[in-house]
């Protein structure tokens, strides 16, 4: 059973030891978080987006993964807090100029220098590369380093000039404290979110109920104004029954005949008792007409005529 053709075997060949328990590289464990997507596990590339936890993404990743409905999902940790597009900040990163890439290591002959990052801090010139702490800000999304914040304090963004609150910083690839203190922010804030949007439905509900009331139930000035067919004929005979008592009483009073109704009988001012005076002011007296010798003889004639 072996050991033929001279082999020596030794013993940790045949006897079966304790596994040694791996180490994860560190500076492997720093590329990976700082250029490749936590999704996706690509390289990240613009534009770049961070999670409530601190963790990065590419956004086309993170969009495909939400409108990925399939039951085949591969629903991992790293995104399984991402409900929707609004969860997730869009980064506004600053590059690093002396970043070269990958133009001279064409030919693999050049080291890569790992301590060399894409982006830095805007604000003190710190590299990106996971050797220091950076952090983020929800309200605008600019970047930069946990350094910047301590030694210029100030409650408005270094590079926007927004205004942020303590809640609004989120540290970027944080340890595991940070990364559980980051998530009880996110469900209070969540949880809030929720109870703002229960207490506006309600409120709605009752606006909408009280115009519906308003609206079916008549108010003063509407039932004042009910039944204005009832109300302008008992008007008009009130009208039409006061107004030849007064016509009457004017003239009893005065002696003179005033205008006749619409309903009454025409009558002529010859027949009337006024004075003469009176009467000769209009067409209907008698010296107001002519007679045939005073009137003209003479006719016009027209050019049509000859």
């Amino acid at each position: 059973m072996g050991c033929d053709g001279g082999t020596i075997p030794k013993r940790h060949e045949l006897v079966k030891g304790p596994k040694k328990v791996e180490k994860v590289d560190k500076d492997a464990e720093l590329v990976a978080q700082w250029n490749y997507c936590t999704l996706s596990q690509e390289i990240l590339r613009r534009p770049i987006v961070a999670c409530e936890l601190g963790r990065l993404y590419n956004k086309d990743a993170v969009i495909e993964f939400l409108l990925d409905k399939s039951s085949e999902k591969a629903l991992g940790k790293a995104a399984s807090h991402i409900k929707s597009i609004k969860n997730v900040t869009e980064l506004r990163l600053s590059d690093n100029p002396a970043w070269e890439g990958d133009k001279g290591s064409t030919k693999g002959d050049k080291h890569d220098d790992l301590q060399r990052a894409r982006f830095i801090c805007p604000v003190v010139g710190l590299e990106m590369n996971g050797r220091h702490r950076f952090c983020y800000l929800r309200c605008c999304g600019c970047v930069f380093s946990e350094r910047a914040l301590k030694e210029i304090k100030a409650e408005v963004c270094h590079t926007c000039g927004a205004a942020f609150q303590e809640d609004d910083v989120i540290v970027l690839n944080g340890t595991k404290e940070d990364v559980e203190m980051l998530q009880t922010r996110m469900e209070e804030r969540r949880l809030r979110a929720k109870l703002g949007k229960k207490t506006k439905k309600p409120k709605a509900a009752e606006s909408v109920s009280k115009s519906d009331v308003s609206e079916e139930a008549p108010g003063p000035s509407k039932m004042k104004a009910g039944k204005p067919e009832e109300t302008s004929l008992d008007s008009r005979e009130k009208k039409t029954s006061s107004a030849p008592r007064s016509a009457a009483a004017h003239g009893s009073s005065s002696g003179k005949v005033g205008k006749p109704l619409c309903g009454a009988p025409k009558r002529s001012i010859a027949d009337s008792g006024e004075s003469e005076a009176y009467k000769s002011l209009f067409t209907t007296h008698s010296s107001a007409k002519r007679s045939k010798e005073e009137s003209a003889h003479w006719v016009t004639h027209t050019s049509y005529c000859f």
